[in-house]
C-alpha cells in the first residue's frame, strides 16, 4: 500500500515518524475516517470539514488546505486502486521540544482494504453491554480510544460486540459509533450532546426525516432498554441494529423494521452519489 506523510508519497511500510511526534509522546492527534466505494471517496467533504473542525478544537493548524488533501485522497486512491477501501487521515500533535506542547502538525494519510458487515450480521444485530464513561472532548475526534480498547477484554467475556457508554444514566456513544433508538410510539431519538456527531449520524439523520418524527435529546439507558428498535450508525458498520443491550432483549430480538428501510435508504444514497461521480 502506498501512504501519504507530510509531502510525500510512500511505500507505507516505509513511512516514518521522528518518536518525538506528540502522537507517540502523548497519544494527541486528530484523525479522521471515511469510505470509499467503487473508487469514490463518500461524503469526503463533510469527513474534511470534521477534521479540520477536530483539528482546530486540539489547537492543530494543517500545513495543507482542505482543497490539498482532497486530493492528497484522491490521488492515493488512483495509486492503490482499491474500490472498497477505508482512509484514515491522522494530523498529529507534531514533533514538541518539550513532549507537551503542539507543535507543527505531521498529515498522515493511509488507506486500507474494508469489508463491511454482511447482511446476516445486519438481520441477526449485535449484542452489547454498557459502561459509564465520558470521553475528553466529545466533539472531538482524536485518537484517543483508551476506554475503549481496555474494555474489549469485558466485551468479550460477555459475549457481547460492542460497549454503550452512558453518563449519569443518559446514553452517549458508543467508542467508534453513535446509537439511535426507535420508542414504542415510532419516534426516532438520538443523544444530542456528549458526543462526536457521526457523518452517517447525520445522512440518516436526513433520511429519517422524510418519513419518521426525529427527535435529537438526552436520551436514558432506560428508554434504550425500552425501545422498539436500537442501532448503532458509524462509517465501517453503516447501520447495525442492536438485538440485546445487557440482559434485556430488544424488540423482537432482531433487526427491526425501521432500521431495515433507513439501511435500504442509506444504500440507496450511497449509489446515487457514485453512479454520479462516475458519470461526472
Amino acid at each position: 500500500m502506498i501512504a501519504y506523510v507530510n509531502q510525500s508519497f510512500i511505500a507505507e511500510e516505509k513511512a516514518v515518524l521522528q518518536v518525538g511526534d506528540l502522537a507517540l509522546q502523548r497519544g494527541y492527534a486528530a484523525f479522521d475516517f471515511l469510505r470509499t466505494k467503487n473508487g469514490v471517496p463518500l461524503f469526503i467533504d463533510d469527513y474534511l470539514d470534521r477534521f479540520f473542525a477536530s483539528a482546530a478544537h486540539m489547537y492543530l493548524q494543517p500545513v495543507q488546505t482542505k482543497g490539498e488533501i482532497k486530493e492528497i485522497i484522491h490521488q492515493l486512491i488512483q495509486k492503490n486502486n482499491l474500490p472498497e477501501s477505508g482512509i484514515r487521515m491522522i494530523l498529529t500533535g507534531g514533533y514538541s521540544p518539550d513532549s507537551y506542547a503542539p507543535a507543527t502538525p505531521n498529515l498522515i494519510v493511509l488507506e486500507q482494504a474494508l469489508q463491511l458487515p454482511s447482511a446476516e450480521k445486519f438481520h441477526a444485530g449485535l449484542k452489547v453491554i454498557t459502561h459509564e464513561y465520558q470521553r475528553d472532548l466529545p466533539a472531538v475526534k482524536s485518537i484517543n480510544y483508551l476506554m475503549g480498547i481496555w474494555l474489549q477484554q469485558k466485551v468479550r467475556a460477555q459475549n457481547a460486540a460492542d460497549v454503550l457508554y452512558h453518563k449519569g444514566g443518559f446514553v452517549t456513544e458508543f467508542p467508534r459509533a453513535n446509537v439511535f433508538i426507535v420508542t414504542p410510539e415510532g419516534k426516532i431519538v438520538t443523544p444530542a450532546e456528549g458526543i462526536l456527531k457521526g457523518i452517517t449520524r447525520m445522512k440518516i439523520l436526513e433520511l429519517a426525516k422524510e418519513g419518521f418524527e426525529v427527535e435529537e435529546r438526552a436520551l436514558h439507558l432506560d428508554e434504550v432498554k425500552g425501545a422498539a428498535e436500537v442501532f448503532m450508525t458509524s462509517t465501517t458498520k453503516r447501520i447495525l441494529p442492536i438485538y440485546q443491550v445487557n440482559d434485556v432483549v430488544i424488540g423482537e430480538g432482531k433487526a427491526g423494521p425501521v432500521a431495515t428501510l433507513l439501511n435500504t435508504a442509506f444504500l440507496d444514497m450511497e449509489h446515487q452519489i457514485t453512479t454520479l461521480q462516475k458519470t461526472v
